[in-house]
C-alpha cells in the first residue's frame, strides 16, 4: 500500500489527502504510467472509502442524484452546493 492507511489519519489530513488526489487525478490519468495510474486509483478508493465510513450520513445535493439529474435536463450544470 502506498501511503498511510487512511484508517489512521486524523479527519484534517485525511481531507489534506483527499484534496491532493482530487487535485492529481487529471494529470495521473493522463500523462502517468499504467502503474502510478493503478496506485492513484488505489489509494484514491481507499481514502475516499474511509470518508464515507466516518461520514454515512453525508448530505447529498438534489441535484447531483439521477431523479434530479433528471429534473435538471440536458445541458444544465449543477453548481457546488445546489
Amino acid at each position: 500500500m502506498i501511503g498511510v492507511d487512511p484508517s489512521r489519519l486524523d479527519d484534517q489530513q485525511l481531507m489534506k489527502e483527499l484534496e491532493t488526489i482530487h487535485r492529481t487525478r487529471h494529470d495521473t490519468l493522463l500523462y502517468g504510467s499504467n502503474d502510478a495510474l493503478r496506485a492513484h486509483n488505489d489509494r484514491m478508493a481507499r481514502l475516499e472509502g474511509e470518508w464515507l465510513r466516518r461520514n454515512p450520513r453525508r448530505p447529498v445535493a438534489a441535484g447531483r442524484t439521477r431523479e434530479g439529474a433528471r429534473e435538471r435536463g440536458c445541458g444544465e450544470s449543477v453548481t457546488p452546493g445546489g
